[in-house]
């Protein structure tokens, strides 16, 4: 599938699944990222721009660029981006849990993070009837990155179909096909280039903990979705320490995936 097919078909499933089940607006997490960028643009292409409800979430590690590229981001595609905190929750969950648990750092403090911000969305979705929708992409699910009952929540995950190598390609894709019909680009330039980060700790980068997203992806679409096994990877050319390491992963981690929304089927 070319590039703009899949985006054509992330969108048509993100319509379709909200047209089945009655709703017509939509809430999503504004993280400043690619990923919540390529989301925010399929929804104002499925829903138009104002049944889009944009909440930037800022926590205790996220940064002001952040911010920055998520408002414009808003703008650039006329939705509204309202900024809602997590450091007072976050803080009573580590006043409450101080005593039982490492909140300071780690796997815990981070997760919670994760799971406030899935809260105050949740509550959003709830009180005003809009649909939930997920920002995670397949890489990400694949090699279980993510908290679960917080950044895998929602009712549908447009991108969830898609590796990261794509989400950075139909980005860049939808911004050449807005300048070259004389429209502003929707996404920022500096989210195209920045490293992906869940800024859920300090300093943090996605790709510390993963590694690169071109070798991985071209890994995983080979395990995945061509169904190559251990052996076959390592004869093909892949690092057998890294093959081991990645399909250890995507093999322990199906119970997440198992409880992920559902998203379009894209071919590779």
């Amino acid at each position: 599938m070319r590039i703009e097919e899949k985006y054509r078909a992330c969108v048509d499933g993100l319509s379709s699944f909200a047209r089945g089940i009655g709703m017509t607006d939509v809430v999503i997490g504004l993280s400043g990222g690619i990923d919540s960028s390529l989301v925010a643009c399929m929804c104002v292409d499925a829903f138009g721009a104002d049944r889009v409800h944009g909440y930037m979430l800022p926590g205790p590690y996220s940064s002001e660029h952040s911010l920055v590229d998520a408002q414009e981001l808003a703008l650039n595609v006329g939705m509204r981006a309202e900024r809602i905190s997590i450091d007072e929750p976050f803080s009573a969950f580590v006043d409450v849990l101080g005593e039982h648990c490492i909140m300071a750092r780690g796997l815990a403090a981070e997760n919670t993070q994760a799971r406030c911000r899935m809260v105050v969305l949740m509550a959003l979705s709830n009180a005003h009837g809009w649909m939930m929708v997920n920002t995670g992409n397949k890489s990400e699910a694949m090699m279980g990155y993510s908290t679960l009952y917080g950044d895998t929540a929602g009712a549908y995950a447009p991108i969830g179909g898609l590796y990261k190598t794509d989400v950075f390609a139909m980005a860049r894709w939808i911004n050449e096909t807005a300048r070259a019909s004389g429209a502003a680009a929707p996404i920022p330039d500096r989210v195209l280039v920045k490293p992906p980060s869940a800024e859920l700790a300090p300093d943090q980068r996605d790709e510390d903990t993963l590694g690169s997203y071109a070798e991985l992806d071209r890994l995983l679409i080979d395990y995945v979705e061509h169904g190559m096994g251990r052996e076959a990877l390592a004869a093909a050319g892949y690092d057998p320490a890294e093959v081991e390491r990645v399909t250890s992963r995507v093999d322990a981690y199906a119970f997440k995936r198992a409880l992920e929304p559902p998203f379009p089927a894209i071919a590779y």
